[in-house]
Order: structure tokens, then sequence, then C-alpha cells
């Protein structure tokens, strides 16, 4: 557990201390409060950066599974990294650059609840801490703080640092032929989705039962949560139909809108989503993540009219096909239910932050694959039964996909791959700009080391 990694951790490291430290250091206590860095008003403790390698092995084995090796490299080169950060805080305070609390909050909050969620409760995790959650709350506010405002520094510093045509042309000539990367098969899709409507007494028997429960919540002090776990048709339901903090905008948008309206404990009327009826109740809100718990009861599939979203996807695929001046992407935006595509016609998004709109194809879910392999480019498929929603609700839907291209697999080219270059080459640009620039405001910056750091790593 997170203990047992951190004692295990903290013993590696004392085993492995760097020479210069370990010379310095009569005594155990002495070492772990010994000053290795200053930079102007800051003290940089070799306990800081013991902590700060901990955690990066703690996190490194918690993804892979192993515990990694430590070693002279990454202490100093985590060393290092503090010294910079220092050097890059003070200027970001000189350039008034200021985060909302309420980030940094829920930056935390978010934290220590995949902990809880890892453990199970809170208190499992203050047992495995050795200190209480307000503790260990505090502690790692300072730090998100200031590593929060470093990371808007930085990205304002850099978001100036574009690229031309002909730097991207000059980028792509300089890899080596024999070394241009093979780009797999790629596919460019986009999507009309429609929900099933439900058959008109299914959904009033849902609604009654809905508000029933709620009645009881309520009007007799029935704990939610028990009728959660007796009722509730959510995947939470075992839990009391607890949702532990998300992004509302990883909620269908009625379930966010009635839940951030909510006062902390208070509970909503009976609210109708694409997965059901829902019975709310905020436990808090931080920022833009809300915690909750919920009684769902959903419609049965088998009371889905599911051939009545059919036919209307056959419609909208007929209407395309049939008349020249109507486009995906405008039936898309007028009749899509996926709130997500319908905005931008229907696309498919590979990549958020480039706007890539680019698939792997062996990245493809089962499902979407069956489908495209069948496609030719410009061709829209009948339609085809999915699954959406998130981990929390999920619910059978309809859609019908169109091929908008497809490029099989072949060696990098500039004409083929622009923008993926595009994207390395900028990237490769920023980091130069970005140690030029740290070069030269070190320069400006009182940093003095009070251990010997050997040349490589400073």
């Amino acid at each position: 557990m997170i203990r047992s990694y951190l004692v295990l951790l903290l013993f590696a490291v004392f085993l492995t201390l760097p020479p210069a430290l370990l010379a310095q250091s009569g005594s155990t206590s002495a070492t772990m409060d010994q000053i290795v860095a200053v930079v102007n008003d800051h003290i940089i403790l070799k306990s800081d950066v013991d902590a700060q390698v901990q955690n990066m092995m703690l996190r490194q084995q918690q993804q892979s599974g192993q515990l990694p090796q430590f070693g002279e490299e990454l202490w100093y080169s985590t060393l290092q990294d503090m010294v910079t950060r220092f050097v890059m805080l003070d200027q970001a305070r000189i350039d008034s650059v200021t985060v909302p609390e309420s980030n940094v909050q829920q930056a935390v909050d978010s934290q220590i609840q995949s902990y809880v969620e890892q453990l199970g409760s809170e208190q499992a995790l203050e047992q495995e801490l050795g200190q209480s959650i307000i503790q260990f709350r505090a502690e790692m506010r300072d730090n998100y703080r200031q590593q929060m405002i470093v990371n808007q520094f930085l990205d304002g510093r850099m978001s100036d640092v574009q690229i031309t045509r002909p730097e991207v042309r000059q980028f792509f000539e300089r890899i080596p032929a024999d070394s241009l990367p093979t780009i797999p098969e790629q596919v460019s899709i986009s999507q009309i989705v429609n929900l099933p409507p439900a058959r008109t007494d299914a959904e009033d028997e849902a609604r009654r039962l809905a508000e029933q429960l709620r009645d009881s919540v309520i009007n007799h002090n029935r704990p939610l949560e028990e009728m959660a776990r007796r009722y509730s048709d959510g995947p939470n339901a075992s839990n009391g139909g607890k949702i532990p903090l998300i992004n509302i905008d990883d909620l269908v948008p009625e379930y966010s809108a009635a839940a951030s309206a909510l006062e902390p404990g208070s509970i909503s009327e009976v609210v109708r989503t694409s997965f059901g009826y829902h019975v709310i109740r905020l436990n808090r809100k931080v920022g833009d993540q809300i915690d909750t718990n919920q009684i769902l009861i959903t419609v049965p599939e088998e009371s889905y009219d599911t051939q009545s979203a059919i036919d209307r996807l056959t419609a909208i695929r007929d209407s395309i096909l049939n008349n020249e001046e109507i486009t995906f992407a405008e039936m898309a935006r007028k009749h899509s239910e996926d709130p997500n595509t319908a905005s931008r016609g229907g696309q498919l998004l590979y990549n958020e932050n480039t706007q890539e709109r680019l698939f792997p194809v062996e990245e493809l879910d089962q499902n979407l694959y069956r489908t495209v392999v069948q496609l030719e480019e410009g061709d829209i498929s009948e339609p085809r039964p999915f699954t959406t929603g998130s981990e929390n609700n999920t619910r059978q839907a309809y859609r019908i996909i169109k091929l908008n291209l497809h490029i099989p697999e072949h060696t990098a080219s500039l004409e083929q791959d622009y923008e993926r270059v595009r994207s390395y080459a900028l990237q490769e640009k920023r980091f130069r700009v970005r140690q030029q620039w740290l070069d030269e405001l070190k320069q400006d910056t009182y940093i003095s080391y009070k251990i010997s750091v050997p040349e490589q790593y400073r």
C-alpha cells in the first residue's frame, strides 16, 4: 500500500545517497535536513529532493507495477527540476501570474479522492499516511499552487512561439530518410447518433418509481444510499449510488445542471436524462467538479423503440445519398443526439489538442472497426447499434458512420502528414526556445549549490 511503498522508497533512497551527500553527512537526521541549494530566497533541503524522488518512483511503480531503480541521475535531475521551478516561480510572480485558489483546491481534492478510491475510505488513507487528510491536504496545496503557477506562466510564454511552413519543412528534411517513422493505417470518420425513445408505458412506470423513491428519502427519512443499493439501476448502486468528484463536463448536461443548482446536502427533483430518471444528492462542489449520490431508474432495454431509431437514421442517410445539396455534417448538426460530436458536424476527433482528425485503425473499438473496414472513402454505413455514455451510465444507441478519409500505412511524408509533422516541429522549437530562455533567466537569478553537483547535472 502507499505507506509500505514510501517506507521501501525511503530505504532505497538512503542506501543509494549520492556520494557528494554521503561525504558531507554526519548522521541520518543531519543528512535529511541538509540544505542542498538556494534559489533567491528559496531553500531546497535534501529531504525535499528525496520526497520528490519518492513521489516520482511511487507514481512509476503504480503505473508499471514494478519499483523503478534509484540512481544518481534521477536524484540530481530532480534537484535541477526544483531549481528551475523556483526560477520560473519568481519570474511568474514578477509577471503577476496567479491561479484561482478554487483551482488549486480542486486539483488537490481530485488527487486525494483518487487515493481514497484506491484504498476504499478516507480512514484507510489516513492510516496509510500516518497523518490526517487535513494535514496531507495542507502539504499538497503549496506544491500544487506553485506547479500550477509555473505551468500557466510557461503556457503564456510558449503560446507566442509559432512555426512557419518553411521551418516545418526544414525540420522534416533534417530527419534521415532511413529514420522516417512508419505511419499506421488511419481513418477520418463522422457519425450521426440517435437514441431510441422509450415506449410511453415503460417511461411512465420508470418515472413513477423514481418519484416514489424520492418521496421515501425526502418525506420518510430513508437514507438515499439504502434506496440506491436496493433499487438503483446505476453501475454505482452497490456503493450507495456514489459518484465521487468528477468534472461536470464529464456528465450529461441535464445531470450536471440539476446537481450544480443544489446546495450541498440537498436532493433534486426527479431528473430525466438519456439514461433514465435520476434522484440526485449533491454532497459537495469544488470548482467545476461535483461529488454526488444518485438513484437511477432506467427504462428496460426491451422497452425502447429501437426500430424507430433505425428508421430515423435510415431516412437521414437516404436524404444525404439522394440529395447532393444535403451534407452529412449539416445533418449531424441538426439531428445527431451526441452533443460531443454534433456541434462539429459529427466529426470524431483523435486528438482534441492538435485537432488532428485521424484515428489509427488499430485503436478503433471493435464495434467501430467492424463498421469502418466495410466502407470505402465517402461511404455512409447502415444504422449500427453501439453503447454510449460513461462508466457511470451507459445505454444502447444507434448511429450511421461516414468514412471521410482513409490513409493506408506508409512512410511519413510531409504531404500526407503535414499536421503531424508540424506538431512535432513546433514542440521541438518550443523546447529549444524554452531552454534558451531558461538559461538566460538563470543567469539573472541567484543560485547557490551547497553540495558538489556534477557538471553534467547542472
